[in-house]
């Protein structure tokens, strides 16, 4: 839905010195892989559009690693639109190795030094360093008291990044000896909980990219010859020129260290744990094109479609043999699950809605300017609707703004006879706290029809379809996800759906998050109350 955000992707890669040229390269050469990292950060744009970044490392410059980064898309900060400044920042940054970052965020949104990558800048090199992170740490505000606690160390910005940049030189200048960097990684994230993909690029030429020990959020990797990359998301591996074949999930709880002079390898950094990847990846956020953890996103959203193609048979509340009924998916993410449905059930699926890519987020803006944002978002084709039963398939309903304002649009703009809301996820009952948009129960539809339990009773989603102004509306069930992705329940993190947390400072974050419901009071001081809580325990 496109009142859904994730906070960000990451990229990074790397061609080694001294092993022959990777065909994969530019006409410039090994020296300048950094070219290629912005079309990488273009492929999982998807994961953020609010700002964009890039450090570069070159070990013949003064200026061991580069940064850029804005506010803007990738497009803007790196003025591919504009061929003379875009070649002028390309050669600027140019280097064997780079690391980059999308983002969407909920604090400082129009502020650049939120933007990613953070570079520490050190007089020794093994000190100076530049990482990028995706995800969120439940123990952001301990982490945050425990940092300040001795009065030694000063925090600028309000971000679970910083953080992490701090702990991760707080180890580099307090350890007597020369540490290896995935013994930072090891200790630094033992204190960690949540969820978190990084990639590190240091003033020495080394590189790390690593996954949380649940594998919350999804890392990819391909590595052939001397050319190694990694990424979010695998369309950016293959867009690149690897092969399906050569593009693997990095494990969860381990990192890939390239060296220099040593080359690649992985090492475990965390102690084994039962998978909980993030369901949403493949039923929303990820590009339609990704295959994370050996499951295709797309056969994901198919089989999606089917689970509502069976629900709709059985509920018979729709006459499917009719010339009147037609399947309509909610751009874009919808499509594959309702292209899906429609053929399970023999009914044409329509492109009824047109979607206006430049109306800007409608989450931005609050009140009456979201709603005419929202508005804006989708044109109704009276052409396809008009005089028809629609069967509208949208992949999820957050927040209710858009939906609300989008079936007033179908009616009135499109002239549908009736809608028929069918969504392919359960209902959204509860908080995320490890990276996506959504932090307080208050924030949700769902829980105001169906509790915190997400019950599913006739009788609630009718009252919903009523309030929204659809003629029925039904969820799927819990245990389609797993269905769908073809994953155990037990290695997803369903907690958005269940209100079990793979996490304890997530589930005591969700008990917080119970008793604050109805008090008006934001994510940020749900965290900070968090940090006494455990505290005081």
């Amino acid at each position: 839905m496109s009142e859904l955000h994730h906070e960000c992707g990451v990229a990074a890669i790397y061609h080694l010195s001294g092993r022959g040229r990777s065909p994969l390269c530019t006409s410039d050469g090994p020296r300048h892989i950094s070219r290629l990292l912005p079309r990488m950060l273009l492929d999982i744009q998807n994961r953020g559009q609010l700002a964009a970044g890039m450090s570069t490392y070159d070990p013949d410059r003064a200026s061991l690693l580069r940064t850029r980064k804005d506010v803007g898309a990738v497009t803007e900060v790196f003025r591919l639109n504009h061929r003379a400044k875009s070649e002028s920042l390309m050669k600027h940054l140019a280097g064997r190795a780079a690391i980059g970052h999308v983002r969407y965020a909920t604090c400082g949104q129009d502020d650049r030094n939120y933007a990613q990558p953070f570079e520490r800048k050190h007089i020794h090199k093994r000190k100076w360093f530049s990482f990028c992170f995706n995800g969120q740490l439940a123990n952001y505000g301990l982490l945050k008291e425990r940092l300040l606690a001795d009065g030694d160390h000063h925090l600028t910005l309000d971000t679970d990044t910083e953080i992490i940049l701090h702990e991760f030189g707080r180890l580099l200048s307090h350890s007597p000896e020369r540490i290896d960097w995935i013994d930072v990684l090891r200790q630094a994230t033992a204190g960690f909980d949540g969820a978190y993909s990084l990639a590190l690029l240091t003033a020495e030429g080394e590189m790390i990219v690593a996954r949380d020990p649940l594998g919350v959020k999804p890392m990819c990797y391909a590595n052939e010859g001397p050319l190694f990359a990694a990424a979010s998301e695998s369309v950016a591996l293959l867009n690149l020129g690897f092969s399906d074949s050569q593009i693997k999930s990095l494990a969860p709880g381990h990192a890939i260290i390239i060296h220099p002079e040593t080359g690649f390898r992985i090492e475990r950094f965390a102690e084994e744990k039962s998978p909980a990847h993030c369901f949403f990846e493949w039923i929303y956020f990820a590009n339609v094109a990704s295959t994370l953890d050996d499951r295709s996103v797309y056969l994901s959203r198919t089989h999606l479609g089917e689970e509502l193609a069976r629900a709709e048979r059985a509920l018979g509340r729709v006459p499917l043999n009719s010339e009147d009924t037609i399947i309509v998916p909610v751009p874009d993410t919808s499509k594959a699950a309702a292209d899906a449905m429609a053929f399970e059930l023999s009914i044409p699926c329509r492109e009824g809605l047109i979607r206006n890519r430049y109306a800007g987020r409608t989450f931005i803006e609050g009140g009456g300017a979201r709603k005419a944002k929202a508005a804006a978002k989708y044109t109704p084709l009276r052409e396809v609707l008009e005089g028809k039963r629609v069967i509208l398939v949208e992949d999820s309903i957050v927040r209710s703004t858009t939906m609300n304002v989008l079936l007033d649009r179908i009616r009135e703009v499109g002239g549908a006879k009736e809608i028929h809301v069918r969504v392919a996820c359960p209902p959204i009952v509860a908080p995320c706290f490890y990276g996506i948009d959504m932090s307080t129960i208050d924030q949700l539809i769902a829980p105001k029809y169906f509790g915190v339990g997400g019950e599913l009773t006739d009788e609630a989603q009718q009252k919903l379809a009523d309030d929204l102004g659809a003629d029925s509306l039904r969820y799927l069930p819990v245990d389609a996800i797993a269905r769908a992705i073809g994953l155990p329940e037990d290695h997803l993190c369903r907690a958005c759906v269940t209100g079990k947390y793979p996490t304890e400072c997530g589930q005591h974050l969700y008990q917080i998050a119970l008793d604050n419901r109805g008090n008006n009071i934001d994510s940020k001081r749900t965290y900070e109350q968090l940090a006494a809580a455990l505290q005081q325990s």
